[in-house]
């Protein structure tokens, strides 16, 4: 990609929305890049690589705000990185603990697959059993 890209060839080389750009660039994730004498943006490398790194912390489940502290922090490459790890630690506890939460459903879901009958839905026990308080 060359310098001067548009929006629209960025989105296809980052296989991001266009208007996810532009949020980003709304909320301060992606710098606002210089516009063309047509007031189009003129997107760079820099910014290509940018919302890499932010596209694959989002693949990765970090939040909006964890994806802000990671891009303050990876401007600081003289410093100790331990507080990237604690970040990443702390994520990676969350993460531990929504596969839980889902190791749970899944048992749960199983279990209630394996009282099913057939039947009329009348009679369903997956329905009695998710309405019940």
């Amino acid at each position: 990609m060359s310098d001067g890209t548009g929006i629209g060839d960025l989105a296809k080389a980052t296989g991001t929305k266009v208007v996810t750009i532009r949020y980003y660039e709304k909320i301060g994730l992606l710098p606002e890049p210089p516009r063309t004498s047509g007031n189009y943006r003129a997107y760079d490398t820099k910014h290509r690589e940018r919302l890499h790194f932010i596209r694959r912390c989002r693949d990765l489940g970090f939040t909006l705000e964890q994806v802000r502290e990671l891009l303050d922090l990876s401007k600081r490459t003289d410093r100790d990185c331990a507080a990237v790890d604690r970040l990443a630690l702390d994520h990676l506890v969350e993460i531990e603990r929504k596969i839980a939460d889902l190791k749970r459903l899944e048992k749960e879901l199983r279990h209630l697959s394996e009282c099913c009958r057939g039947g009329r839905i009348g009679d369903c026990r997956i329905i009695e059993a998710i309405s019940a308080r």
